[in-house]
Order: C-alpha cells, then sequence, then structure tokens
C-alpha cells in the first residue's frame, strides 16, 4: 500500500474502499456503483487483504442470490411464491391507485407491478413517488381470490445509502491531508487515478461535484462523446437523479397541475440533463420558460401560488465539432436545441465546462487505490450544501466591480462549491484561493463571451480581480489563449458593418513558409509568454520554429535530457528542424545535458541512436555531458542572435498513458496534453 492510501485508512478507517473491488463484483449486473460501493463498505471497508477476500465473497453471495436479473425475474417471482417472502435488490417506484386508494409499487427488474405499500412506507420514502430508487426490499407473496388484488406485498423497504455520518469528524481528517493528496483522494473516490490527469483536469472533474454541495447551481459541460461527462450523475449519488434531456417534461420535472404533485426538483439535489445537446431536438417553450424562472428565481409556479425548490441542474451533450471550428463559424453553444441556443436561458448558467479538454476515459485512467465509498461522500457533500462559502475569497481578492450582479453571484457560487470540497475546514493559502478563483472566473467568463457572440447587446466586461496590493489580475480561458484569431470574432450588427476583427492575439505573425515546413512561419519576437496546464495546441514547431529559422548552430541546454520520454522530446526537437531545413543545407543541433548516474549507459545509446537517425538529412546532432556540474538553466541558443529561456526545457507535454493502440497525442505534439511552463524569448545580437 502506498503512503497516501497507509493515510487514507488512517484516518478515515471503515469509510473508505479500494475501488477496482466494484469492477471485481459487478460482473453482468447493472446497478449503480454507489448500490455496490454501499454493500462493499458493509464488508470491505478495510485495508486487510484477508478480510477483503473474504468480503467479496459476501457481497458476491448477496449479488447473486438478492441481485434480480431481469432475466432471471420469473425464477425470483417463483421463489417469493414458494418461500413466501423474499429479500431483493431492485429499483422500486411507488404510485397511488386513485381508484382503489392505495399505494402501488413497481419493480423495474422484477418486472411485477400493483405491489402493496403501506402509507406509512410512503411517508418515509416520498422519492418513491417521483422516480425509482434502488432498494433492499422484503416482498411476501399472498395469492387471493379477488380478481383485482394482486399477490404482491411490499413488507420492509431499505433505500440504499448511509443513515448519517460524521461530519465534524470528516473536517478533522481533512486536516491531516496536503491539498495536492486531498485532491488525489477526491479523484480516487469518483474512481479515477489522480496521476492519470493534470491538477488542472483534476479540478475539472471536481467541479461535476459542485452541483451536490451547491445547492440551485446550475452547471453546462459540452464536449467530446466518451469523456465521462454524465457519469458523476448517474453513479456517483444517491442524491442526483440522471434522465434524458428529451424525456422531460414540466410535471415530470416541476409540478403535476392534475393532482399537485411537485416533480424532481422536490425531491432531488441534483437533477441532470444527458444528451441536452442536439440542432434537432425540440422543447416545448413553456417548459423552457419555467426552468429559466427556476434558474433564475429558485422558484416555479403552474398556478397562482409559486414553489421554491434546491436542486441544482447539470446539463450534459456532444459537440459536434472542435472549438476553432466553433469559434469562426458559430460559437461553443451551437449544439444546444434551438429553444436552449438562447441568451435568457444561458446567462443563467453558473459555469461552463470545457469538455474538449477532457480526454475520452480509457482503462488507464480508473484508479486501484483507496476512496470514499461514494454514499459517504454524497452525503458529506449533501450537508455542505447547508454552508456558505463563498465570501471566504474576499479575505484574498476584490472581483472586478464592472462585473454584474449576475457574474458575481455565478462566480461566488463556484468559488463556494470549489471551497467545500477541497478546504471543507477552511486553511487555504492565498496563492490556492487564487488558483479556485481564477478558475471559477474564467468558467463564467467563457459565457459571457459567447454572449456576446449570441446576442450583440450583450456588452463586453472585463473579467479581473485585484489582490491585496491593488494589483490587477486579468482572466482569460484557455480558447482565448489558444485561438485569439477566432475567439473574439463578433456577429455581424443589424446596420451591416463586419463582423469585429480579433484582438489580443499573443501568437507569433504568419509570415512567409520556411523550405520544408507546410505552415506558415511565424515573425520572432521578444517576451514572455505563459501557457496553461491540460491544454492542447502546442508543439515545438509553433514555440521555436520562427526563432532557429534560418540558423546553422543550435545549442540546447538542458541537465535533464536522461529518462526515455526526455530523450524522445529531444529526438522530436531534432524532427523539427529537420522539418524545416531545406536539402542544400546544413544545421548543427547541439545538445548539453546531464548524466544520468542511474542508468548512464542506456542515456549515451540513446543519445548516440538520435545521431545516428540523423545521418544524410542535413542535420548533425551532438551532445556531451556537462562535467561540471554547475549548469541548471534550461535555454536554446542559435547563432541568428535568439536565446530562448525554457521554464521547464523541452518537457512540456504531459506524459502518455496510453499503454495499447494508436492515439493522436503519440503522433502529433499539437494533440498532446501540455504542462503548465512559460518560455523567455530574447535577443543577444542587439538586433
Amino acid at each position: 500500500m502506498d503512503t497516501l492510501d497507509a493515510r487514507i485508512n488512517d484516518h478515515f478507517a471503515g469509510l473508505v474502499v479500494r475501488k477496482d473491488l466494484v469492477k471485481a463484483v459487478k460482473g453482468n449486473a447493472i446497478v449503480p456503483t454507489y448500490v455496490l460501493e454501499y454493500l462493499l463498505g458493509q464488508y470491505c471497508a478495510t485495508d486487510d487483504e484477508a478480510s477483503i477476500l473474504t468480503g467479496l465473497e459476501t457481497v458476491r453471495d448477496i449479488l447473486r442470490k438478492h441481485y434480480v436479473h431481469r432475466s432471471e425475474a420469473g425464477l425470483i417471482q417463483s421463489k417469493i411464491r414458494e418461500k413466501g417472502h423474499y429479500k431483493v435488490i431492485d429499483r422500486i417506484s411507488v404510485s397511488l391507485n386513485e381508484r382503489t386508494d392505495s399505494y402501488e409499487a413497481a419493480f423495474d427488474n422484477l418486472g411485477i407491478r400493483k405491489v402493496a405499500v403501506d402509507s406509512g412506507t410512503v411517508g418515509a420514502h416520498p422519492k418513491l413517488l417521483v422516480t425509482g430508487v434502488w432498494c433492499i426490499a422484503d416482498v411476501q407473496y399472498e395469492f387471493s381470490e379477488e380478481a383485482r388484488r394482486a399477490p404482491w406485498i411490499l413488507d420492509t423497504i431499505k433505500p440504499i445509502q448511509i443513515a448519517r455520518v460524521d461530519y465534524d469528524g470528516y473536517r478533522t481528517g481533512r486536516d491531516n491531508f496536503s491539498t495536492d493528496d486531498w485532491i488525489g483522494l477526491l479523484m480516487q473516490s469518483i474512481g479515477f487515478n489522480p496521476a492519470a490527469f493534470g491538477r488542472r483536469a483534476r479540478l475539472l472533474q471536481l467541479m461535476r461535484l459542485i452541483p451536490f454541495v451547491e445547492r440551485n447551481y446550475n452547471s453546462i459541460e459540452l464536449g467530446p462523446k466518451g469523456t465521462g461527462k454524465s457519469h458523476i450523475y448517474s453513479e456517483f449519488s444517491p442524491h442526483g437523479q440522471l434522465i434524458s434531456g428529451g424525456e422531460v417534461t414540466i410535471p415530470k420535472l416541476f409540478v403535476n397541475n392534475a393532482n399537485g404533485r411537485i416533480g424532481l426538483v422536490g425531491y432531488w439535489d441534483v437533477v441532470a440533463f444527458d444528451e441536452f445537446a442536439g440542432r434537432g431536438k425540440t422543447a416545448h417553450k413553456a417548459l423552457v420558460d419555467i426552468m429559466k424562472n427556476y434558474m433564475a428565481n429558485k422558484t416555479f409556479s403552474r398556478g397562482v401560488t409559486p414553489m421554491g425548490a434546491e436542486a441544482s441542474f447539470a446539463f450534459v451533450g456532444n459537440t459536434d465539432h472542435t472549438v476553432p471550428f466553433m469559434l469562426k463559424n458559430s460559437d461553443l453553444f451551437e449544439a444546444l436545441p434551438p429553444q436552449f441556443h438562447d441568451s435568457a436561458f444561458i446567462d443563467r448558467l453558473h459555469t461552463c465546462l470545457p469538455g474538449w479538454e477532457t480526454d475520452v476515459i480509457r482503462s488507464e485512467m480508473f484508479t486501484k487505490c483507496y476512496g470514499f465509498i461514494v454514499d459517504y461522500l454524497a452525503e458529506i457533500l449533501r450537508h455542505l450544501r447547508q454552508e456558505d462559502f463563498s465570501h471566504r475569497l474576499d479575505r484574498y481578492f476584490r472581483i472586478s466591480a464592472d462585473i454584474s450582479t449576475r457574474d458575481r453571484d455565478a462566480i461566488y457560487k463556484t468559488m463556494s462549491g470549489l471551497l467545500k470540497l477541497i478546504f471543507p475546514n477552511g486553511g487555504e493559502t492565498t496563492a490556492e484561493a487564487e488558483d479556485l478563483l481564477r478558475l471559477a472566473m474564467e468558467s463564467r467568463k467563457r459565457i459571457k463571451d459567447q454572449l456576446m457572440r449570441i446576442d450583440s447587446t450583450y456588452p463586453k466586461v472585463d473579467f479581473h480581480y485585484l489582490g491585496a496590493d491593488n494589483t490587477r489580475h486579468q482572466v482569460t480561458t484557455v480558447e482565448e489563449e489558444e485561438y485569439p484569431q477566432f475567439y473574439h470574432l463578433r456577429p455581424v450588427p443589424a446596420g451591416g458593418e463586419g463582423a469585429e476583427k480579433p484582438k489580443g492575439d499573443i501568437s507569433p505573425r504568419p509570415a512567409a513558409a520556411q523550405p520544408g515546413n507546410a505552415r506558415a512561419r511565424a515573425t520572432p519576437e521578444e517576451g514572455h509568454r505563459v501557457f496553461k496546464e491540460d491544454r492542447r495546441g502546442i508543439s515545438y514547431d509553433r514555440l521555436f520554429g520562427a526563432y532557429i529559422a534560418g540558423a546553422s548552430r543550435i545549442i540546447v541546454t538542458d541537465p535533464y535530457i536522461r529518462m526515455f520520454y526526455q530523450i524522445r522530446n529531444m529526438m522530436e526537437f531534432v524532427e523539427m528542424v529537420i522539418r524545416q531545413t531545406a536539402p542544400e543545407d546544413q544545421v548543427s543541433v547541439h545538445l548539453v545535458t546531464g548524466r544520468d548516474d542511474g542508468n548512464g549507459a542506456r542515456q549515451r545509446e540513446l543519445l548516440d541512436s538520435i545521431a545516428d537517425a540523423c545521418a544524410g538529412s542535413g542535420v548533425v546532432f551532438t551532445w556531451a555531458f556537462d562535467e561540471t556540474g554547475t549548469t541548471h538553466g534550461r535555454d536554446i541558443v542559435t547563432d541568428t542572435g535568439w536565446k530562448i529561456i525554457l521554464d521547464r526545457g523541452l518537457d512540456i507535454f504531459q506524459a502518455p498513458i496510453k499503454k495499447d493502440g494508436f492515439s493522436l497525442g503519440d503522433r502529433l505534439q499539437e494533440h498532446r496534453i501540455i504542462k503548465g511552463f512559460y518560455i523567455t524569448c530574447i535577443r543577444t545580437d542587439g538586433g
């Protein structure tokens, strides 16, 4: 067991479970993760391997005997008849039969309906009236000659969820973990391996949990298929309900005028709309209007009396195009149905998660380590909904006075949610608070910037904040930095004038193409450039191509070209030089690096292989160790008068985690996810 897992078990004994055990017991049971982890938490919440193995057999036995597979429904019905009663694990819903003035339950997998339920059971578990709830239930069989009476009776029922949790113990336990370790624990709790994600990617994953800790929080995430957008809402919590975007109706979501029964928003903490995007989909105007009113005012009405509720909304859907395509031709919300591609609806969203930044989920991304039993964590998050941490950021920063009340409220709610997740007991540093504030402001700015495209009446908003010393800090989105040539395009005004030209382009200006390179070469400029973690679209050619163009000698100094992936980075840099070198020219690339004391022979072999590979290419590669051991800087120097100071050297890309098959990130640097880094370009010849 690694150090983090050991501390997790020390401070949260009995409340955590090894996440790979879920797959071990699931088999072909189509059952939510929180149901399985509820059972694992009863029998496998330990770090003792022998106890885990025994507990696994117990859980498997429970599932084998009591979980109802639809294909075996007839067999279970027979068992209930023969024994008189039998315990089952199934999804159960209840409805009122007005003709008989009685409540009747329906079992999804068991396939029985009109199961008699007493009023006390319904009163204790009102969610059964709204939608299906996973339960452990004891079903009786009593045959009757009366034709209208079904033989099934619901005797006892226990919804699968933890009865109570020690919130103070949770907060105390948090103090035993660093911020990074706590984020890692939360990532493992939702099933992911934190090592497979960069810091920004981890925070984006955790932002999916904010609707569970914030009342009336409205989020949207659009992105490619297969990135796990709906996983949290379908598998994570018994207090969330995932529904198809096309299946929602006013009575189901808000209130049924026929019987006055409140809908999903009255019973669930989070209502998530899956497959929400799709230009061909339609929605009833009355539904859209009620949703907009509820998202803005936390109330709804289909009669005289307005009603209030606390449910948060989460919208997830797939995009049809890449980010640059959307920015060039439409907007980032182009995939929404026409009735929801509406500025008033979009403006009521508190945050927009950039789903296009998330990798397609692969097996390597799942954890085999310990995390909270999801049902336990779900109860903690539900408790946190009662608290408000939003104004804790006022201790450190002031948000621009130019930002509207709606924008400010959205930022504060997102900030509150992040603080509840990561710092439930306080203790954040100014730098840590700033990281979260920038993410909260960026998530709202993404919405506001797109609103200016959709509706030209929306004014520009300057998203910035002030530090304690009144230093101004500008906030930008990753898309804004990555595609400045498209991001600031505005719709054509009614007067017929052309679209606004893009502003804020920090990319080098295009110039004539260089030999051997199909992409237009940029004009090199002095300056300092910072690149945020987890963005794509960066390559050595884009970073360095303009500065090494025309050089006949290039010296790369990086003391950490030692491991295989670091030497591969060096090879890719040399490949970039080869691509832009004309056949009649020759370029010398010399590397100065540090010696790998642990595996020097392998290091020398790989570096020599680069030199051998360059034979006949017009590029000569040489290398040498820095025998003084005093070189710590990382830079690239050319004989044309440029020096590029490198924050991380050539090690700017996150390590690939795909072990088999192919991925574009392995072949094309532009599709690889970067680490956070900066470069500084200066002239050394006074030119």
